[in-house]
C-alpha cells in the first residue's frame, strides 16, 4: 500500500504515559558502594501523543490527559491543522482507539491510518522516541508534582526534539525500507 502511494509521506504514531511514579535506571557508582535512591510512588500520569517522520525529522506531539477516542480525535484535528496540504499515511499500532477511522478521518481527509500488525512495537520507531524523552526527563529523577512533571516534559520535547535528533533516534530498518 506504501509503494503504490510514493507521493505519500508518512508518520508513524504512538502515546505513551508519564507519571509521578520513579524510573530507576542504571548509574555508576563507586566499587563498593551502595547508593541510595529515593522514589516516589505514585499515580498521577498524562499521555503524550506524538507522531513523527523519521525521514525529515518532523515531530508533532500534544500533552493530552487520557487515551481515548475522544483524544485521539483531538490529537487528528490538530495535526491535520498543521498538515492539511500534504498527503499523509499515518502507521499507529491497533489500539482500540485507533480503529474507528470515519469518526477520527472525518474532517482530515488527507490522512489516512495503516494499522501495524498486533504486539509489534519494534516497527514503530516513536517507541524509541518514549525511551529517548523518559531516559532525559524521568529517569533517576523525582517530580513532586504531576504539574512539575508536565513543565519539564513540554521544555524538553519544545527544546530539544530537533529534526536531527528526530532522525537519529527513530532510525530503523522499516524507516529504510530494510523490513
Amino acid at each position: 500500500m506504501i509503494k503504490d502511494n510514493p507521493n505519500k509521506e508518512i508518520f508513524y504514531f504512538d502515546e505513551s504515559r508519564f507519571g509521578t511514579h520513579s524510573k530507576i535506571g542504571h548509574a555508576w557508582f563507586k566499587t563498593g558502594t551502595r547508593p541510595r535512591m529515593k522514589v516516589k510512588l505514585g499515580f498521577k500520569n498524562f499521555y503524550l501523543y506524538s507522531a513523527v517522520n523519521p525521514k525529515t525529522g518532523e515531530e508533532f506531539t500534544l500533552l493530552l490527559p487520557n487515551v481515548n477516542k475522544e483524544w485521539m480525535k483531538i490529537f487528528i484535528t490538530e495535526f491535520y491543522k498543521k498538515y492539511k496540504e500534504r498527503n499523509i499515511i499515518m502507521i499507529m499500532d491497533g489500539a482500540g482507539w485507533h480503529k474507528d477511522f470515519q469518526y477520527l478521518l472525518k474532517e482530515a481527509q488527507n490522512i489516512e491510518i495503516i494499522l501495524q500488525p498486533p504486539y509489534s512495537p519494534e516497527l514503530n520507531p516513536v517507541e524509541k522516541l518514549w525511551q529517548y524523552i523518559k531516559d532525559h526527563t524521568i529517569k533517576n529523577r523525582i517530580y513532586e508534582t504531576i504539574e512539575e512533571l508536565e513543565e519539564k516534559i513540554c521544555e524538553f520535547v519544545k527544546n530539544n526534539l530537533t529534526s536531527e535528533i528526530i532522525k537519529k533516534t527513530c532510525n530503523c530498518k522499516i524507516v529504510n525500507g530494510q523490513l
